[in-house]
């Protein structure tokens, strides 16, 4: 369902925003529905988590003295180092 939305913006900005939009060959309404989309979407993913890593938490147990800072210094180490 479309509905009507009011902004109020820099003059400046929207004439930039149109002949951008104008350019990429969409309206301004597009445009700004699309990058709209993409803000809400990008916080709904970063809060959801995937089966896949539901199942895989917990798989793995180290022993509590295990340093994996230092796994992870040795690693990066030996790659820009060793070549």
């Amino acid at each position: 369902m479309e509905t009507k939305l009011t902004l109020v913006l820099d003059k400046a900005i929207i004439e930039r925003a149109k002949l951008y939009a104008s350019s990429k060959k969409t309206s301004l309404s597009k445009m700004i529905e699309a990058y709209l989309d993409r803000v809400t979407e990008e916080e709904t993913a970063k809060a959801e988590i995937s089966p896949l890593v539901k199942s895989l938490s917990g798989v793995l147990s180290l022993p509590k003295t295990h340093d994996l800072k230092k796994d992870y210094g040795d690693y990066l180490a030996d790659k820009y180092l060793n070549g």
